[in-house]
């Protein structure tokens, strides 16, 4: 498996993987399928950021992405990042979301951000709380009945964890150029 960052000749990949989060799943309470033009304008903010989009790839395959994007935009918050990262169903169970939560994190932290906080769709989402809890996140809170799809509530998870210093010193960066 090699991880790597996302190149434009990923989108429509990328974009196949999500489209099949969106009809199956509940890591995302996005209900339609976004086109491959709006992917493409999605992963430009968290790049105009500076922050990081990787790809994992099997024998020549997007076997899943991750990437960080601002956790708010307000600029207190400018050490903060949220993770997305989804896995094709053929390559789930094969290390895909570990590896590239790793390179995600330790992307991150070179950046100088200091916490990433998962917003996970669906507590029955096993997979991803377990994960992110592998990776030393910790569950922090839970908006019970958050979202309807597929005909029941869905909760959302939150889960963080302190990057390089984390809470345990001032910022020595400037963090995101959120603006605001």
């Amino acid at each position: 498996m090699i991880v790597r960052p996302f190149t434009d000749a990923d989108l429509a990949a990328v974009t196949a993987i999500y489209a099949d989060s969106v009809l199956h799943g509940t890591g995302t309470f996005e209900l339609d399928v976004p086109s491959v033009e709006e992917m493409k304008s999605r992963l430009a903010a968290p790049v105009a950021l500076g922050l990081p989009i990787l790809i994992a790839e099997i024998d020549g395959q997007v076997a899943g992405y991750a990437y960080a994007g601002p956790y708010r935009l307000r600029a207190a918050y400018r050490f903060m990042v949220e993770d997305s990262i989804y896995v094709s169903e053929a390559f789930r169970g094969r290390g895909v979301g570990k590896a590239l939560l790793d390179a995600l994190l330790g992307a991150c932290e070179a950046l100088g951000m200091r916490q990433m906080v998962a917003v996970i769709g669906d507590s029955a989402n096993a997979g991803s709380i377990a994960l992110h809890a592998a990776a030393g996140f910790e569950r922090v809170g839970v908006f019970h009945a958050a979202g309807w799809k597929f005909d029941a509530w869905r909760d959302v998870v939150f889960m963080q964890k302190g990057l390089g210093l984390g809470a345990t010193a001032a910022p020595d960066a400037p963090g995101l150029d959120c603006g605001r």
